[in-house]
C-alpha cells in the first residue's frame, strides 16, 4: 500500500514539496510545479505499477552491467565485500 510519501516521490522525484500527515490537504508546493487532488490521489493506485516498472528496469541494467562485467550477482557482492 502506497503512502503520501511515495506517491509525491513518484509524481516529484527531485523534491519540492513539504508534506505533513498523508493528505493533500497537508501538501506545500515549494516550486512552480503543480500537483492537484485528482493526480495526488490517482497516484496511489499507481503507485505500484511505477514501483514496479522502477523496480524491473534497475534489475535489468544490473543484469547488463553483469553481463557486461562477465560475473554474476554473487561474484559481485564478493567483490564488493
Amino acid at each position: 500500500m502506497a503512502t503520501a510519501s511515495d506517491v509525491m516521490a513518484m509524481l516529484m522525484p527531485d523534491g519540492g514539496y513539504v508534506l505533513v500527515g498523508d493528505n493533500y490537504e497537508g501538501l506545500t508546493i515549494l516550486t512552480d510545479q503543480k500537483i492537484s487532488k485528482k493526480q495526488f490521489d490517482d497516484g496511489f493506485a499507481a503507485f505500484d505499477t511505477w514501483k514496479a516498472q522502477q523496480d524491473a528496469a534497475k534489475a535489468a541494467a544490473k543484469a547488463a552491467l553483469l553481463a557486461k562485467l562477465g560475473i554474476t550477482a554473487d561474484e559481485a557482492a564478493l567483490l564488493l565485500s
